[in-house]
């Protein structure tokens, strides 16, 4: 049987807005857990004190996320409906979406942003749904969650009230309103999950299944060059030189000319396989290895990407970015340099210059900022803050322009060992 079209799925929105619960509640109704492991989440919930978390519970597994009620690992689970199959990807605090929205992998093709009712929109709706544009999320649904709470009360005012604040925000950081889909639920009460609910006759709109069916499986970037970035090098006896990695954008087919960047080494492909089958062809999304004539193990590393020889993966000499400071013990200034991971290659890049401030909730320049710019010039960048700066790689690196190349063009900066920022890369410098 041919396998459904597949879409990665994120949940983000603020913290307290009922986003495990509502992929609990969907996992449930659609038979991806069972009733009994409900039920157990909840007596051992009613044990706690903490008497409607039981299907966070589902997503947060870990005994000690359990004991602090936040959610901290992230978890991919596969759901289906009757046309798609999903992953969803939940990401619970923004470092962690961010960081996994560009391992590249768990690109999400659609966002579900999780909005209470009771408290409407917060400082972290909006920097979710400014990250989410950031990073390329195209679609979204917006689940405006709790309306069975009693200062709610299923009321059609207030859920259009929070659609009308949404709708204002998703425009202001150029959001396509068409690309945007909005249903009021009670993830908690089962309304309009995967049924009409009697308690709001007066929305006659699809119940949130349905707008997950309502959701379009993104164009395959085929008709772009080929891009693939190197995973792993193998030798292997009596075949060769097999480098492993998925394709980000274009084909590769064997007899293609091929030209590793940045290493400038070039050979052609013998042939291609994927789960130790040997393919026509690769397609983007495709994890494959590859056979390749001309090159040895010692020529081509991780990090390396794979391109036609008449279309070469850009080697660059600078670039510049728009990035959103997530997390720094103290400033960043100009100088600073941290290790950028871009697709499968880390490389130390200096920022050589803090171009702009960006107001993180509507990424519109900021002319001052508590003695942070000074006659037009930015000194120090800090957590919260959006910026577009100059970087400049310490070493030869491909990147490309995300409107371009869009798995290629995003990147997670990363320093104490841990995500201090994301970005992606809005023009560059070529080498």
């Amino acid at each position: 049987m041919a396998e459904k079209p597949h879409l990665n799925l994120v949940f983000i929105g603020h913290v307290d807005h009922g986003k495990s619960t509502t992929v609990g509640r969907l996992l449930l109704n659609t038979g991806y857990i069972r009733q009994e492991e409900i039920e157990k989440y909840r007596e051992e919930a009613e044990k706690k004190g903490k008497a409607t978390f039981e299907f966070a519970w589902v997503m947060d597994r870990l005994k000690e996320e359990r004991e602090r009620g936040v959610t901290i690992d992230i978890a991919h689970r596969r759901f289906d409906t009757d046309k798609y199959y999903f992953t969803i990807i939940d990401a619970p605090g923004h470092r962690d979406f961010v960081k996994n929205m560009i391992t590249g992998t768990s690109q999400a093709d659609a966002a579900v942003l999780v909005v209470s009712a009771a408290e409407g929109v917060q400082e972290q709706t909006k920097e979710h749904i400014y990250l989410a544009r950031t990073l390329g999320v195209p679609q979204m649904i917006v689940a405006v969650n709790k309306m069975d709470r009693q200062e709610v009360n299923y009321s059609e005012a207030r859920y259009n009230e929070i659609k009308d604040e949404v709708t204002k925000y998703l425009k202001s950081v150029g959001f396509k309103m068409e690309k945007v889909q909005f249903v009021p639920i009670s993830a908690f009460k089962d309304d309009n999950i995967t049924k009409a609910s009697p308690n709001m006759p007066w929305y006659k709109g699809p119940t949130f299944i349905q707008t997950l069916n309502n959701l379009e499986v993104p164009p395959k970037l085929k008709d772009k060059p080929l891009r693939l970035p190197v995973q792993d090098v193998y030798t292997i006896t009596g075949i060769g030189t097999v480098p492993v990695g998925r394709v980000e954008t274009g084909v590769m087919k064997p007899g293609d000319k091929v030209i590793f960047m940045p290493a400038k080494v070039s050979g052609e492909v013998k042939s291609i396989e994927m789960h130790h089958e040997s393919i026509p062809q690769a397609e983007p999304g495709d994890n494959v290895g590859f056979n390749v004539r001309g090159i040895n193990k010692n020529d081509v590393k991780r990090g390396d990407v794979v391109g036609h020889e008449k279309d070469p993966p850009t080697v660059v000499k600078s670039f510049t970015a728009q990035i959103m400071v997530l997390n720094h013990p103290t400033v960043i200034t100009a100088g600073y340099t941290p290790v950028f991971h871009c697709h499968t290659a880390q490389v130390a890049c200096t920022i050589t210059e803090i171009q702009k401030l960006l107001d993180p909730r509507t990424g519109q320049p900021i002319m001052d900022k508590e003695g942070q710019v000074e006659g037009g010039k930015v000194n120090f960048i800090k957590t919260g803050d959006g910026a577009i700066v100059k970087v400049k790689p310490t070493k030869p690196m491909v990147i490309e322009r995300a409107k371009d190349f869009p798995p290629l063009g995003r990147f997670a900066v990363r320093d104490m060992g841990q995500t201090v920022a994301a970005g992606v890369v809005i023009d560059l410098e070529k080498a």
